[in-house]
């Protein structure tokens, strides 16, 4: 039985992107079972525009030069990635529904659900990460 790796993406920010995508994907091709709770701010990372103009933190713009120097792949290649490595992402209904954003809005693939869908598949998970 494959390892399970639970992860809750709650900021918006291209720190945390680069945070969730990144372990989502080691996890992923090291066989684990990877899901991805998008959630408030979280959604950013998986908005089909938002995605694409993440905000850097005040006070670490010289980081955008080490991501080119260091052939980070950019978020939209970070998805893709996770999902080639079959991550499941979860959109948080609650949040769509306040914020009056549909599935369409984002990413092609993702599922909508609410907490209990991501506690169904977080209650037996070998890691649990919060971002």
């Amino acid at each position: 039985m494959a390892k399970k790796t639970a992860i809750i993406a709650s900021n918006g920010g291209l720190f945390e992107a680069y945070k969730v995508f990144n372990i989502a994907t080691a996890a992923a091709a090291s066989d684990h079972e990877v899901s991805i709770f998008f959630t408030f701010e979280g959604l950013n990372l998986i908005h089909k525009e938002a995605n694409q103009q993440l905000p850097m933190p005040e006070g670490k713009e010289h980081f955008e030069e080490g991501f080119k120097k260091s052939n980070v792949p950019a978020i939209p290649e970070l998805i893709e990635m996770a999902q080639d490595l079959d991550v499941k992402f979860i959109g948080c209904q609650m949040t769509m529904d306040v914020m009056g954003l549909e599935k369409d809005a984002f990413v092609d693939g993702i599922e909508v659900g609410g907490a209990v869908t991501f506690l169904d598949f977080a209650q037996d998970a070998d890691v649990t990460l919060t971002f």
